[in-house]
Formats: structure tokens, C-alpha cells, sequence
């Protein structure tokens, strides 16, 4: 090889406290092993039968989950190369939405695969060429493997095989129930003329303890995970008005002092408050304002002049659902107090207090049959806006359907711009593993070793499933190879329910179906950090900055001699 050998001695480049590594056995075989390292904390919970894991972070706080997203956004990796694979899946999971244990799992092998390479004497340059013509020769063969799409995003049944795979990858067993919810929720949420203006924040989230995840349901609207502070609780068809500061009485931006000599002036004072926030009030009743949203405090005052107009008040500390119930409601939040235009004005069909689960939520709710006034009925229209109101058992159990019912919605946002699906269960990967070994064969040269090695890296997919299963992967991988190497069986895949033996299905007629778009971004990425790291021959790291370290602590009484 033509890599750099390090020479003893020679000029002092760099100030005291710099690391300096070059060559093959310092720099690219050690990158290897930290992203092997990185790969197998979340290798094990790849697929519906992955493993949880138990992280606790910085700030003390416990996650248990199989999701690989949060798992590496609550971990604080600190190897460069590893970091590497961790901002390529960080991509992959803000493009696609899914697939980001598939980029670290593969762009980990991919390196795993050329270390023999490297020891057999290959530069790394010529190992980098093999995997960008084997990237696209199978780019070039997964457009073929489209086996279905989705056809109307008005249909649910649609819907249901799209986010299927993705929901039962976090939520096995439970798949049916929360893909349901899913799919209720997008249908809702998607724009009825052009499906790709479709927006992931219109769906959200609300977590209610107790009950089980089949008491879930999806609410047409907005859910408040709190009660109205006003006696009223309930509103049918009215104008909402929506503040973003405080419904209060108005406080100066100075400080100043109030002289009061009598009991008269206190009572006067007092009176001129109440007389203010009354007029306030009164003028939100008059042009018709039935319910009030507030992004910061609500006075008492305000709630007792509210109550006596038998005006309903919600308190809505979060700006980012201020934002979105402005959405629902077609309103425009307002920076000061005083009656809205109808342009500022919002409306609303419905807004009651339920109990779930022993809490109290407040729902604004839009009909579906668009009851909306015409004045409204355009804006309400524009930002259509759902609710999952999930149940469970544990605090874990909720955030792991929150992710299940996160990854399915941003499956749908991927698929509304390429509708196409492939078959899941590793059929895609282990036909494309084929494809890549032919084009090995007819490819002369050096160039062949490292695009057999990709071909070899696309079963680590089925490998890890048999593993995660409780099944011989070697087995395994033997019948997969077998089944696609005869005609029709380019759908064959895992059955992940096998026992102890290795079974095969057919993914297509089984339904187990992938967006091919999340397959595409997760080739590339994984290819693409994988060449970074291989091609990095030379690490300098500067010492860390920051002040002297403070003198360890003696035991004992600082004061004492001994």
C-alpha cells in the first residue's frame, strides 16, 4: 500500500498537547472498530423481535427503547468516525423519517467488509471506487423491485399496507391497532388536493396514563392535555379568539408607586381594575368571541368577568401549540388585549372538557361534515389538524407508541413524494445482494473484491433478524440465497414468527411491504459515511480547551494539619 509510514522525530509541528495518528493501523482499522462498536448497541434491536435497550443520560433520565433514533440522540458519542455514522442515520431519519438503524448497521459492515481488503494490500481509494459502482448498480436494480404503490391517499386501506411495516418494526403484536390509528389520523390531516403539501405537525400526539394502547382514538381537532379555567366547559359553534399574552390587567413596563391616603382611593383603585378588564371583556362578548385561548396567564379577574358572560377560557401555555391550534381554529394569535378583527377572529364546531383516564382534557374539535361558517370555512379548511389521544400502562409504553405512530406519519410524508413500495422482510436487501454479485462477476480488475463485499455486507440484514429471532442465520441466509436465485422469488423473505427453524414468505403476498424511497436514502447515506471514514488516513486532535483544573479535594477538614 501506498499509505504513510510515521517517522520518529522531526520538526515540532503543533503546540504541546496535540494527538497526531497516521497510517493503516492507527487511523482506519481503529475508525473500523468504533463503528463496529457504535453498530452493535443497536444492532440487537433491528426488527419487530429487537431488544430493548436501558440508557440513562446526562440529566438522569431512564429511556427504554428499541428505537436506534433516540437511542444515539440520547447517547454522547465522542469518536469521530462514529459520530460520522451517527450524523449520516440523524439524515436519514430527517429525510425519510425511518431506516436509521439500517444506515448505522450497514455503513458499520460496509467498513467491517473492507478491513480484509485493506490487510490484503487494496488502497483505499480502490475499495472506495468498488463501492460507489456497486451503490449504483443497486440504485439501478431497486427501481426494478417496485412491486406496488399507493394509489389514493383518500383510502385507508392504502394507507394501512404503507405504514404496516414501519409501526410493526417498533410495536410488534400491536401493529394492527396502532396502524389503524395511523392511518385515521393521516386521512384527516392530508390536504384533499395535492397529497404532497401533506405536513407531519398536523398529526400530533397526547398521552394519557392508564387503560391500554386498544382504548386509543384519533380526535378530528386539537386535545389540550388540561381543563378550562372558567366555570363554563363547554362551547358549540363559536368564534375564537386567540392571545398570546396574558388575559390580565395590563401592567406597566416601569416600575412605579401608587399613593392611596384613604380606604376610598383603595376602593376606587380597585374598581377602575375591575372596571378595565369588565370593558376588556365585554368587548371580546360583543363582537361575538365565545371562546378564549391563551398562550400565558389568565387573571382571576378575567376568569370572573368571563364567567358572568359565559365565555369558556383555555390556558395553552406552549408556543408550539399555540401555533397549532391557530391552525384548527383558522385564527391569528394576538399580542394584545382587545377584541379581534374577523380577519384575527377563529372558529371552532365544538369545544368540550372530557375525562380520559381519571384526567381532565379540553378538545376543539372541526366537524368533518365542515359545518364551518363561510367565513371561516376557507381558512378551517387549509390547516386540517388531528389528535391521537394514546393510552397506556407506563410512561415507556407511551413514548414507544408515540415513536411507532411518529415513524408510520413520516413514512406517509416520504411515500407522498415517491408512492412506490418494495417487498420488506430482507427480500429487498437479499435481492439486491444478487444483483450486485452479477455485476461483481461481469466488473474485471480490482475493483470486483470490494463489489462483491458490498453484495456480502446486504445480508447482514437477514443475519441480524435471524439473530434478533432466535434463528440460525447461516440457515437462514443459505435459503434466502437459494429462493432468489429461482425464478419468481425475488419477494422471498423472513418470517420473523418461525420458531426455531428458518421460514420464508412471500413479503408481497404477506403484505410486508417498505417505501422505496426510505431503502434508496439509507443506501446512500450508509455507502457515503462509510467512504468518509475509509478515505480519513490522518487524525490530528487539538488539545481540549478550558481553564486549569481544579486542585483535588483532600480528605479530612481543609484546616486541619494532618
Amino acid at each position: 500500500m501506498a499509505l504513510r509510514v510515521p517517522q520518529a522525530g522531526g520538526p515540532q509541528l503543533f503546540k504541546e498537547g496535540y494527538k497526531n495518528l497516521q497510517g493503516l493501523e492507527e487511523v482506519i482499522l481503529r475508525n473500523i472498530a468504533a463503528t463496529k462498536e457504535m453498530s452493535e448497541i443497536t444492532r440487537t434491536s433491528f426488527g419487530p423481535q429487537g431488544r430493548n435497550k436501558m440508557v440513562v443520560n446526562h440529566l438522569g433520565k431512564l429511556v427504554v427503547t428499541s428505537d436506534a433514533a433516540t437511542i444515539i440522540r440520547e447517547l454522547e458519542v465522542v469518536h469521530p468516525a462514529a459520530k460520522l455514522l451517527v450524523m449520516a442515520s440523524q439524515q436519514q431519519e430527517a429525510e425519510a423519517g425511518d431506516g436509521t438503524n439500517t444506515v448505522l448497521i450497514f455503513g458499520s459492515e460496509l467498513l467491517q467488509r473492507a478491513e480484509p481488503l485493506l490487510r490484503m494490500g487494496l488502497h483505499p481509494s480502490e475499495i472506495a471506487r468498488g463501492y460507489e459502482a456497486a451503490l449504483a448498480a443497486a440504485l439501478a436494480g431497486l427501481e426494478g423491485l417496485a412491486c406496488d404503490s399507493v394509489g389514493s391517499w383518500s383510502s385507508s386501506g392504502e394507507v394501512l399496507k404503507a405504514v404496516r411495516s414501519a409501526v410493526a418494526a417498533k410495536q410488534y403484536g400491536q401493529e394492527a391497532g396502532l396502524s389503524a390509528l395511523v392511518a385515521e389520523a393521516v386521512l384527516a390531516a392530508m390536504p384533499a388536493r395535492d397529497a404532497s403539501r401533506f405536513n407531519v405537525d398536523n398529526v400530533r400526539v397526547v398521552k394519557v396514563l392508564g387503560g391500554s394502547v386498544a382504548q386509543s382514538r384519533v380526535v378530528h381537532g386539537m386535545v389540550f392535555p388540561t381543563a378550562p379555567v372558567t366555570s363554563a366547559r363547554r362551547a358549540a359553534c363559536v368564534r375564537v379568539a386567540v392571545f398570546a399574552c396574558a388575559v390580565d390587567v395590563g401592567q406597566t413596563e416601569t416600575k412605579g408607586t401608587v399613593l392611596l391616603h384613604t380606604a376610598g382611593d383603595l376602593l376606587a383603585y380597585t374598581k377602575g381594575e375591575e372596571a378595565q378588564m369588565d370593558a376588556a371583556v365585554a368587548e371580546l362578548h360583543a363582537a361575538g368571541v365565545g371562546a378564549v385561548i391563551c398562550g400565558s396567564g389568565v387573571g382571576d379577574l378575567a376568569i370572573h368577568c368571563m364567567n358572568r358572560y359565559g365565555m369558556v377560557a383555555v390556558r395553552c401555555p406552549s408556543k408550539f401549540e399555540l401555533r397549532r391550534v391557530c391552525r384548527v381554529v383558522g385564527a391569528t394569535p394576538l399580542a394584545r388585549l382587545g377584541a379581534p378583527t374577523p380577519e384575527e377572529m377563529g372558529y371552532c364546531d365544538e369545544l368540550r372538557t372530557e375525562e380520559i383516564g381519571g384526567d381532565r382534557v379540553t378538545v376543539v374539535r372541526q366537524c368533518a361534515d365542515g359545518r364551518a361558517r363561510p367565513a371561516f370555512a376557507a381558512r378551517v379548511a387549509a390547516s386540517p389538524l388531528s389528535t391521537v389521544v394514546l393510552r397506556g400502562a407506563t410512561v415507556n409504553a407511551l413514548d414507544d407508541a408515540e415513536r411507532a405512530i411518529d415513524d408510520g406519519v413520516n413514512v406517509v410524508k416520504a411515500l407522498t413524494r415517491d408512492a412506490r413500495l418494495v417487498p420488506g422482510a430482507c427480500a429487498t436487501e437479499m435481492e439486491l445482494a444478487r444483483l450486485v454479485h452479477a455485476a461483481a462477476d461481469r466488473t474485471p480488475g480490482v475493483a470486483q473484491h470490494a463489489i462483491r463485499a458490498f453484495a456480502l455486507a446486504l445480508e447482514v440484514f437477514a443475519r441480524t433478524l435471524a439473530d434478533n429471532a432466535g434463528v440460525d442465520s447461516t440457515a437462514l441466509v443459505a435459503l434466502l440465497i437459494a429462493a432468489h436465485h429461482r425464478e419468481g422469488g425475488a419477494a422471498m423473505g423472513f418470517d420473523v414468527e418461525s420458531d426455531h427453524e428458518p421460514r420464508l414468505v412471500d413479503a408481497q403476498k404477506a403484505g410486508v411491504l417498505d417505501p422505496l424511497a426510505v431503502k434508496q436514502w439509507a443506501l446512500r447515506y450508509a455507502t457515503h459515511a462509510a467512504l468518509t471514514v475509509l478515505q480519513v488516513d490522518q487524525i490530528v486532535m487539538a488539545k481540549t480547551a478550558g481553564g486549569p483544573k481544579l486542585p483535588k479535594q483532600q480528605a479530612g477538614h481543609w484546616d486541619n494539619d494532618d
